[in-house]
């Protein structure tokens, strides 16, 4: 005989902690790496367009932002029995101490956002303080 208490399960409360607390896990996927002296970001942004997608870099913070609006558009005799596609927001942010903002490049093609950020020339922010 088995006993069930022994046998691990995850409970419904602890699914809806999850996506309570952790909504994103599956939203925006990314990997990170170096190449060439640059940081590669490639980002899986399925179902969203081109122009749904913001990029912005300030203070450090490289910050790629999505948001998808859906029209609840009012049709006769349609009576719709689940929706489950509404209005989408999705935000990650990365801080990248040595990036040269000016020199942010991206691509979007097949819900993948490819991000590459050259890093600053670290001998040109170096300063020297003379010695009085």
């Amino acid at each position: 005989m088995i006993n069930m208490e022994l046998i691990p399960r995850k409970l419904y409360l602890d699914d809806l902690f999850d996506e309570v607390m952790a909504p994103s896990n599956n939203a925006m996927k990314c990997d990170i790496y170096e190449k060439d002296g640059k940081y590669n970001i490639e980002m899986d942004i399925p179902g969203f367009k081109k122009e749904d997608i913001k990029l912005d870099c300030e203070k450090g913070y490289l910050t790629v932002s999505a948001n998808k609006e859906f029209k609840k558009e009012e049709h006769e005799g349609k009576k719709y029995i689940r929706r489950e596609r509404t209005s989408t927001k999705f935000a990650r942010s990365f801080y990248l101490d040595d990036a040269d903002e000016d020199s942010i490049e991206a691509t979007f093609k097949d819900g993948t956002l490819h991000v590459v950020v050259a890093k600053k020339d670290q001998s040109k922010d170096k300063k020297y303080i003379e010695i009085k």
